[in-house]
């Protein structure tokens, strides 16, 4: 392995570790969240209209921050600006009312939203060196291990010191978060510099149907709350959870070999995306039962490993260094509000088992002649 390619590889490292403690953090807090606000007096209205904000100011804002990024020239700022609001989520141990709760918690999505674009832009300079889809694979691997590990710690101490002792805990992983960060900054001033030697400067042709094939293929794919509320049918509350950290586990897994797929194939791989998502709301809603309800969340796991891998992976592949940032804004805030507004509309198709799997199908089966529109234009 050449000096480059290390060097490449401990920045990945780096990164995924700092996303496995935010993982740690924010997973933690989510899973408790609701319950932590309804003991403040928080309504089951509140609750959701919280979450529902949080995650359009999470999607929402991801192209603003991404401009931005591209247009100061650097990205370390924004990064660490969007982390430090992670330290919000430990102050809840303070809180006494759910308004301010609720403030803290929109709090932390703004973070996400401001810090994943240029994260993601770094990343991709490195993953130039190891292999685009192997380099996200990792990162999403170990992402995935915070995001199992932060709700089964969080549980463990609430249930040995309640709510707030739970929270005040987790300002240790973010601060650990926050020392990689620095380190990461300090060790890398310029990830750009692990990309040298590419010359390429225009956007590939293909962007703009790719973004098509995102917005297509996520609104037809269900997300764990809804497909959890519906297992609940199938499997006892205290299951879910384990169906979720399966689900988590199977992405972790899926990631790698994914990551592998797309260095080999490039975008052939991302038509695994639709066939991994077409089975998930058929068996969940159709066939009914343990047994199709556990290959629902396993190939539930498997899609996501997939999309979160393949799919930022081309990004970085079909748009150049100094507008990485500008793309990976547009590209993950049109991922997750064509999510949302895919769910909004199959929890309103929810008493209907038929409407919903067939609008779920028909956005699946849709993104498939986008797809080959878009390996047409780059072949």
């Amino acid at each position: 392995m050449s000096a480059e390619r290390r060097k490449a590889l401990r920045f990945i490292l780096l990164l995924g570790l700092v996303s496995l403690l935010g993982d740690v953090v924010y997973e933690g807090v989510r899973g408790a969240a609701g319950p932590f606000l309804a003991s403040l007096g928080a309504s089951a209205a509140v609750v959701g209209a919280a979450s529902g904000l949080g995650e359009f100011l999470g999607y929402g804002l991801r192209p603003l921050s991404g401009y931005l990024s591209d247009r100061r020239g650097g990205y370390w700022g924004l990064t660490l600006l969007g982390y430090l609001a992670l330290l919000s989520l430990p102050l809840l141990c303070l809180v006494g009312s759910w308004q301010l709760a609720v403030l803290l918690l929109l709090l932390e999505r703004m973070g996400k939203a401001v810090r994943t674009p240029p994260r993601d832009a770094m990343l991709s300079h490195a993953t130039w060196r190891v292999g685009r889809g192997w380099g996200f694979g990792i990162h999403e691997a170990l992402d995935q291990v915070g995001a199992v590990a932060g709700p089964l710690l969080v549980a463990l101490l609430i249930s040995l010191r309640g709510y707030r002792g739970a929270f005040s805990f987790l300002l240790l992983p973010a601060l650990l978060l926050l020392l990689f960060l620095l380190l990461g900054w300090r060790l890398y001033p310029r990830p750009s510099l692990l990309e040298r030697g590419r010359g390429e400067a225009r956007v590939k042709r293909g962007f703009r149907p790719y973004l098509l094939f995102v917005v297509l293929s996520t609104s037809g794919f269900l997300t764990f709350p809804l497909l959890a509320y519906r297992l609940t049918s199938s499997f006892s509350d205290a299951e879910i959870p384990l169906l979720y950290a399966l689900a988590m586990g199977t992405d972790a897994l899926l990631a790698l070999w994914a990551g592998r797929a797309y260095d080999r194939r490039g975008l052939s791989s991302l038509l695994l995306v639709p066939l991994l998502s077409l089975p998930v709301a058929p068996l969940a809603f159709l066939a009914g039962g343990k047994g199709g309800g556990l290959l629902a969340v396993v190939l539930w796991g498997a899609s996501m490993g997939v999309q979160e891998t393949v799919m930022r992976a081309a990004v970085g592949e079909m748009v150049p260094g100094g507008k990485r940032g500008t793309a990976y804004g547009l590209f993950s805030s049109l991922y997750g509000l064509s999510g949302f507004a895919g769910n909004a509309l199959m929890g309103l198709l929810y008493p209907s088992p038929g409407l919903l799997v067939a609008f779920s199908l028909s956005a699946e089966l849709l993104s498939l002649p986008v797809l080959l529109r878009l390996r047409g234009v780059e072949g």
